[in-house]
């Protein structure tokens, strides 16, 4: 790709650096390029999109800096302003080193060190002694190969360090086999997994088993967003109490008076402040989930950028992101307003104010939509409970009633 203007800079979210990554290594072949709804796409946000369609395309950059690929923008921008790119990228270099670095290796180069009738064995956990176990009764005493699903790999810290770790080991142990690492989370299903392992395993394929015993668990950050009024605040803090009293789960909930006073003194209720406060909020959070914890936010968080980036920096730190968004309708929030705050936003008395001076912008990638008219406060924290369950982020069923 040519052009004479300097293209802008763009650093994905980990996950998508990893899927390009997958790209251009030929890991997803026949796939060639990126495109909207495809196993591999890339959005430009709307600081950048703008720029891109100025200068007709742009530079993915890694987190130091390295210039990955460039990719040609055309189109018209979203009603977020924002750009989904369709276009085969033109690649200018590798991604800067990983950890364990050596074991990436792509589909060709690995062909080279495969034995004929190797089995190959998906590592999407730390292995022990029981797997091996397992492995040993599936594949008798043929090759070994130990395909490790290390994304996100780009991260300091990957979980998936700890699965290449176990997975050398467990050659060391048993005596055979070679390790290979890809950029892919381990929690990757459909057609993306089915490619990835294809590319790599020839003949038989055998996946661990289910621990007996519960594995560690990735940390959650649980982002409820929604109206002033909406029910959110009291949703999230009834879900905190259900999780610290039944012991299972270490949990913290960033509670929007809480960081006002200590995270965010100083700001003010303006616009721009508002949204530094929330990526402040998502920033803790994601350290929160980055060692194992649950952390809760209930912030209004009107726009969907600004949920994007929070979501992008708990994937940065290898959590999990669920996104609930408490649908109350405005007339129903007004209804409830014991504070008086939006008569006095209607009065004009309260600038910005979210739902009537300033926007709200519904998800639409939300994974949990409640809308909290008619229906208790124990029902709406019982399907907040049942989706974390379903996630495996806990596992006892909640008998606990809530006053409402």
């Amino acid at each position: 790709m040519t052009t004479g203007t300097p293209l802008p800079q763009y650093c994905p979210p980990p996950d998508v650096l990893d899927d390009l990554e997958l790209l251009r290594t030929g890991v997803v072949a026949p796939l060639d390029r990126v495109a909207p709804g495809s196993i591999v796409s890339l959005r430009l946000p709307a600081d950048v999109a703008g720029k891109a369609l100025a200068a007709g395309g742009v530079e993915v950059v890694d987190p130091e800096g390295v210039p990955v690929a460039r990719l040609a923008a055309d189109g018209g921008l979203d009603e977020d302003s924002e750009l989904d790119l369709d276009a085969v990228p033109e690649w200018v270099g590798a991604p800067s080193p990983r950890t364990f670095e050596r074991y990436y290796v792509g589909p060709a180069a690995n062909a080279g060190q495969l034995e004929p009738g190797v089995v190959t064995v998906i590592v999407d956990r730390p292995m022990k002694t029981d797997d091996l176990l397992h492995i040993a009764a599936e594949a008798g005493k043929r090759p070994l190969q130990f395909l490790v699903l290390a994304g996100p790999s780009l991260t300091a810290h990957s979980p998936g360090v700890a699965s290449i770790r176990s997975a050398l080991s467990a050659v060391s142990r048993m005596g055979r086999g070679h390790v290979v690492a890809v950029p892919m989370d381990r929690r990757t299903v459909g057609e993306k997994r089915e490619r990835v392992i294809a590319a790599y395993a020839p003949g038989d394929v055998v996946d661990l088993e289910a621990p007996e015993t519960p594995e560690a668990r990735h940390g959650l950050v649980l982002f409820f967003t929604g109206l002033s009024g909406s029910g959110k605040s009291t949703i999230a803090r009834s879900v905190r109490d259900a999780i610290l009293e039944d012991g299972e789960r270490s949990v913290t909930l960033l509670d929007g008076d809480l960081v006002r006073r200590h995270l965010s003194a100083g700001l003010s209720f303006s616009a721009a402040d508002r949204e530094t406060n929330i990526r402040r909020i998502g920033w803790v959070a994601a350290e929160i989930s980055r060692h194992g914890g649950i952390a809760i936010c209930s912030p209004i968080a009107p726009f969907r950028s600004t949920r994007r980036a929070v979501r992008h920096m708990v994937a940065e730190a290898g959590g999990d992101f669920l996104l609930v968004h408490i649908s109350t309708p405005l007339a129903e929030c007004e209804r409830r307003d014991r504070k008086g705050l939006y008569a006095k936003a209607r009065r004009g008395e309260i600038a910005d104010f979210t739902g009537i001076s300033s926007p709200y912008e519904e998800p639409t990638e939300a994974d949990l939509v409640i809308d909290t008219t008619g229906i208790t406060i124990d029902a709406a924290v019982e399907r907040v409970l049942q989706a974390l369950r379903l996630r495996g982020h806990l596992t006892t069923e909640e008998t606990l009633e809530w006053a409402i």
